[in-house]
């Protein structure tokens, strides 16, 4: 009994750090339309920035607030300098360039700052430990709810958060309506780009910081999104959990660690065939 509570706390925890990185691709889908392939390195890239930061001895607090600014513009000039550039191009180019940025991204880290593994320091105080998890599991639950509830709000309740929704969803009309189409795409893609940074600090400590730290948790999060819904960030969370206590379980009593990864790979299928909506999503209906 003490061994499936852990595993269950331990499948919260990681649940948390899935739903903060689903929440990211559906910042992107809600103002795009598009899933973005790259999300997980962009979140890995950015966090290297931190990760140098703190090596020339900026305080800590200090160097994420500037990760987060450096990832929000980061996201920005991607849309400005690359994508725009396929705006009107098929999806299928468009899911090329983004892995293409996936390669990109992974490619110029391993440059820059090499393959090795390095230890990367938890944002939250110990003093947080609990019973019930430890400081950064805890950490990680509070801010994903509160990214939650930012975006949530952002979406529902401010005019740019409501044009950026009406430019994904009909570019022309928006246009006819005054909207900068241009600029909520790319202001999209940077608050994506920031949120994405979040889940590489809080993911970082736990599978620790290399290149190709996110390529696994990029799934969880894709299945997790989808599961909660992909066009309702409410959705996230829930998502985010139920993949990561499923993790868990499955991979310990089930089928062992060696093939939990296939949990994902399962979840992904079996929303797409049964509601591809998901749990909280909104089927999308287009006249033809």
């Amino acid at each position: 009994m003490v061994g499936f509570l852990h595993q269950l706390v331990s499948g919260v925890a990681v649940g948390f750090i899935y739903a903060s990185l689903a929440l990211a691709l559906v910042m992107i889908f809600q103002s795009t339309n598009h899933i973005n392939f790259a999300q997980g390195e962009m979140a890995m890239f950015t966090t290297y920035f931190a990760w140098t930061m703190l090596q020339a001895g900026v305080p800590v607090w200090l160097a994420f607030g500037a990760t987060l600014l450096g990832a929000f513009v980061m996201g920005y000039l991607v849309e400005r300098l690359i994508l725009r550039w396929f705006a009107q191009a098929p999806v299928f180019s468009v899911v090329i360039v983004l892995i293409g940025l996936l390669l990109l991204f992974n490619s110029l880290a391993g440059w820059i700052f090499g393959y090795e593994t390095r230890a990367f320091p938890s944002l939250f105080p110990r003093s947080w430990t609990t019973s019930f998890g430890s400081a950064h599991e805890l950490g990680i639950a509070v801010v994903t709810v509160a990214l939650l509830l930012v975006v949530f709000l952002f979406f529902r309740f401010t005019k740019l958060g409501l044009a950026m929704r009406a430019a994904a969803q009909n570019p022309l009309s928006s246009r006819l309506v005054g909207i900068d189409v241009g600029f909520t795409l790319a202001l999209g893609w940077g608050l994506a780009a920031l949120i994405g940074a979040v889940a590489g600090l809080m993911a970082a400590p736990v599978v620790f910081l290399e290149p190709n730290m996110m390529n696994g948790l990029i799934i969880y999060a894709f299945a997790a999104a989808l599961l909660g819904g992909i066009n309702n960030p409410v959705g996230a969370i829930p998502g985010g959990l139920i993949v990561g206590i499923l993790e868990n379980l499955v991979g310990v009593y089930l089928v062992g660690t060696e093939l939990k990864f296939a949990v994902a790979l399962v979840l992904i299928i079996a929303v797409l065939l049964v509601r591809p909506a998901g749990l909280f999503g909104y089927p999308i209906a287009t006249r033809v």
